[in-house]
């Protein structure tokens, strides 16, 4: 009996966050929408112009922009190398971190740094409302996440859990749902060396959902502790 059920269908039920692998005109399919996300985000700063206010971390936001694609430069009374003064109307963008500036032109956005960086890390150019001069940054969050870690309220927003909805809206795979008993028999069934993985796999999927579960508890903790600060005031 125990040879009817094979150690990759209980694995299956472990590792669900695997990709499927795919084949066929599907991969080649794939690969390239693969090839032109990664293209559009070499050049995600391609039609931008920008200028450094004095005030901002100069080297790595000019690093980061000519990366992908933009212009930058800075006033010459900052540093050499500046390439155009703040007075080009081709500005499109003026990277500043003073909630005012003594003069401003219309035909540009006034944004802080975290723009730049959150832009690169969602890899498209995010709207500029929430990153004006003066204005309460929104939290920066980290690009290093998948649908099994925890994602804060704000990434959550933010994403729209894009991906998320996207792999549940995928037609379930026809691979056969074992019992608990059927479980345990393929269990025993199971070469010593891949039982010694199984069970590693086992044990780091269920600490990982220990993190994801300790970090969900910390936020709901902070969140109360704000909202009865707010309600005092």
């Amino acid at each position: 009996v125990c040879g009817l059920y094979s150690w990759e269908a209980v694995v299956s039920t472990q590792s669900t966050g695997d990709e499927e692998l795919l084949t066929g005109d599907e991969s080649l399919e794939d690969m390239k929408k693969q090839r032109e996300e990664e293209e559009n985000f070499r050049h995600l700063f391609k039609d931008c112009k920008f200028f450094l206010g004095r005030e901002v971390p100069r080297e790595i936001l000019a690093l980061a922009i000519r990366s992908l694609g933009g212009q930058v430069s800075w006033s010459s009374e900052t540093g050499v190398a500046s390439t155009y003064d703040e007075t080009d109307p081709e500005i499109t963008h003026q990277i500043v971190d003073r909630p005012s500036q003594s003069h401003q032109f219309l035909s540009r956005c006034y944004v802080q740094p975290q723009w730049i960086f959150d832009s690169i890390n969602q890899r498209k150019l995010l709207a500029v409302d929430d990153y004006v001069a003066g204005c309460i940054l929104p939290p920066h969050l980290s690009p290093f996440v998948n649908k099994n870690s925890y994602m804060p309220p704000e990434q959550v927003e933010l994403l729209g859990r894009s991906n998320n909805e996207e792999a549940g809206e995928e037609e379930p795979t026809p691979t056969t749902q074992l019992t608990s008993e059927e479980k345990k028999l393929a269990i025993m069934a199971m070469p010593k060396k891949r039982k010694a993985l199984y069970n590693k796999m086992v044990y780091s999927n269920k600490k990982a959902s220990s993190a994801v579960n300790k970090l969900k508890r910390k936020r709901d903790e902070l969140d109360k502790t704000k909202s009865k600060k707010a309600a005092i005031e």
